[in-house]
């Protein structure tokens, strides 16, 4: 049996403008990893309705679980609960449960919970909320899409309240192989390899280092012994 799918779609002009680095999907793709769900695809849309509806209908309908970051906070351009709600068609308003939740976290730290502040419990109808231990703000769950915060400290501990929820597979195991050889040195044994292990995943990942150029190949599968067996007959082809 195959590995549950998984998706990530980010959202922001900052990210698209360059202002803004993402560090999300990186943390994601070990997590995801190490819980045994293929990570399949990575959109990276700006802040538009249409784009942001488009995306999440297209991804949540081809993988199992959909990730988003990004665009749940109290300003103007924090769209993404509301193209998020469009998109599963059903309606959004601020729900008791979150506004509780930030009721009692600003009148802890002394802060008013006004209008913008309480943008952040518009949570679409049926939707699950995901705790945020960090600064309170709940993501949300609708369907399967996981609609979560962008800042990385939020992100992160959204995904540990997520993950042990869903249904995982056989962990991600990987191998590397440095190679003082350059690719097209190695790419017709190393196809030819790779077609004999079709249930592997070979990647090859050039370097230049003082000088010397050559490849990384990494092997990536869920068998440990199959693993094994392929790495033995690389080094077998380009002994060290």
């Amino acid at each position: 049996m195959s590995n549950p799918t998984a998706a990530m779609l980010v959202i922001g002009d900052e990210i698209l403008s360059g202002r803004t680095r993402d560090a999300n999907m990186h943390y994601l793709a070990g997590q995801l990893a190490d819980q045994g769900i293929n990570f399949c695809e990575v959109r990276v849309v700006r802040d538009d309705s249409d784009a942001i509806i488009s995306a999440v209908k297209s991804l949540s309908t081809s993988y199992d679980n959909v990730f988003t970051s990004g665009g749940i906070g109290p300003t103007h351009d924090d769209i993404t609960a509301d193209c998020i709600a469009t998109a599963f068609g059903v309606k959004i308003n601020v729900r008791d449960d979150a506004r509780e939740l930030l009721a009692k976290h600003y009148a802890d730290t002394g802060r008013e919970l006004n209008e913008a502040r309480l943008r952040m419990a518009r949570i679409p109808d049926s939707a699950k909320l995901i705790d945020n231990p960090v600064s309170v703000a709940p993501g949300f769950t609708l369907g399967n899409v996981h609609v979560m915060a962008g800042v990385p400290s939020v992100f992160k501990a959204m995904v540990a309240t997520v993950l042990p929820t869903l249904t995982g597979g056989a962990p991600l195991l990987s191998v590397t192989l440095r190679i003082e050889l350059g690719e097209g040195d190695i790419a017709k044994p190393l196809g030819i390899l790779a077609s004999s292990f079709s249930n592997l995943s070979f990647g090859s990942y050039p370097f230049q280092q003082d000088g010397r150029h050559g490849s990384n190949v990494v092997i990536r599968g869920t068998d440990s012994m199959e693993i094994n067996a392929a790495y033995s007959a690389l080094e077998a082809l380009f002994p060290t």
